[in-house]
C-alpha cells in the first residue's frame, strides 16, 4: 500500500531507501493494521462529539454491489482498513436490508486494537446498531444472541408492539429515534451518543447512507473504488431523498493498492457548527 495524499516522506520517491519497517518507495508496501489505525484515527478535536463516518465500495461504474453484495467488489486491503474503522468504532449502524444479506455477527474483540481502545475507554468490541421501522429481524440470530457488547435496534415510535416486545425478550436495547413514520437519523445518532457512543461507523446498506446524507449528519467518507466495471442496474453507495443542493466534502487521505483506491472524505465543517 502507498499513500497518495497527503504527501509526506513516505510518499516521496525514496525508492531502495529503508524505512523503519522495511522499503519505501512508489512500490510500497502491506501496512499493520496498528498504522492503518494511526490513518484512520477519528480527529483528536472531537473528542466528546459525535462524529459519524461511512464506509463503502464502489466499482468505477459507480455499483454498491454485485448480485446484492458488496463483498464481491472488495480485495484484502479494503478488508484490513473495513476492519481498522470497526477497531476504531464505539458502534457500527447499519441497515435491516444489509444485516439480512450480508449475514451480519455480532464484532469481535481484537487483540490488535485492545490498548487502544482500553486507552481511549472503549469496550472491546464496538456494538452493532440496526436501524429498522419495521423490525422484521430474526432475532435468534449470533448478532442479538452471542454479542460480546451489547446490540441496539432503532426503529420509529410506529414500529410493530409484538416486534418490539419480541426484541427486548431477546436482550436486545430497543431505541425510539422517530415518529410513526420511521426512524429520524438525526434522533438515531442522537440516542447513541446518549449512551457514549459517539464514534460511529456506517457500513450501509445505500438506503441508508442516502438517509444520512440526506439530513447531513454525516461528517465522513470511506470510499473503496474498485478497478472493475459491472453495469447492471446495481444501487450505487447512497439512494433515497436528494440534497437541494450537493454538500461539499474535502479529501482527507488517498491510499492505493492494486489499483484499488482507498479514499477518505471528509465534510466541510464550518465555524458555526
Amino acid at each position: 500500500m502507498r499513500r497518495l495524499f497527503p504527501v509526506t516522506y513516505e510518499t516521496a520517491d525514496h525508492e531502495g531507501r529503508e524505512g523503519r519497517d522495511g522499503p519505501v518507495g512508489s512500490a510500497g508496501r502491506e501496512w499493520s493494521l496498528d498504522e492503518l489505525a494511526d490513518a484512520y484515527a477519528y480527529p483528536a478535536d472531537a473528542a466528546g462529539e459525535v462524529r459519524l463516518r461511512a464506509n463503502m465500495v464502489s466499482t468505477l461504474d459507480g455499483a454498491a454491489q454485485h448480485d446484492g453484495r458488496s463483498q464481491p467488489l472488495s480485495c484484502p486491503a479494503d478488508m484490513r482498513i473495513f476492519g481498522t474503522l470497526r477497531g476504531l468504532a464505539d458502534a457500527v449502524v447499519v441497515g435491516a436490508q444489509t444485516v439480512r444479506q450480508e449475514g451480519y455477527r455480532p464484532a469481535r474483540a481484537r487483540e490488535a486494537f485492545a490498548a487502544r481502545r482500553k486507552a481511549a475507554g472503549q469496550g472491546p468490541a464496538p456494538s452493532i446498531a440496526v436501524i429498522s421501522a419495521s423490525l422484521d429481524l430474526d432475532f435468534g440470530l449470533p448478532l442479538f444472541t452471542e454479542p460480546l457488547v451489547p446490540t441496539y435496534v432503532i426503529t420509529g415510535a410506529g414500529a410493530p408492539a409484538d416486534r418490539t416486545a419480541a426484541a427486548r425478550e431477546a436482550g436486545v436495547e430497543v431505541l425510539v429515534a422517530g415518529d410513526d413514520a420511521g426512524v429520524d437519523p438525526r434522533r438515531a445518532v442522537r440516542a447513541l451518543a446518549e449512551r457514549g457512543l459517539t464514534r460511529l461507523l456506517t457500513e450501509g446498506g445505500p438506503r441508508l447512507l442516502g438517509q444520512f446524507v440526506a439530513a447531513q449528519v454525516l461528517d465522513e467518507l470511506c470510499l473503496t473504488v474498485a478497478p472493475l466495471l459491472t453495469a447492471g442496474a446495481a444501487q450505487r453507495i447512497a439512494g433515497g431523498p436528494e440534497l437541494a443542493l450537493p454538500e461539499r466534502f474535502e479529501l482527507a487521505s488517498l491510499l492505493e493498492e492494486d489499483g484499488f483506491l482507498f479514499t477518505r472524505y471528509r465534510r466541510i465543517r464550518h465555524s458555526a457548527e
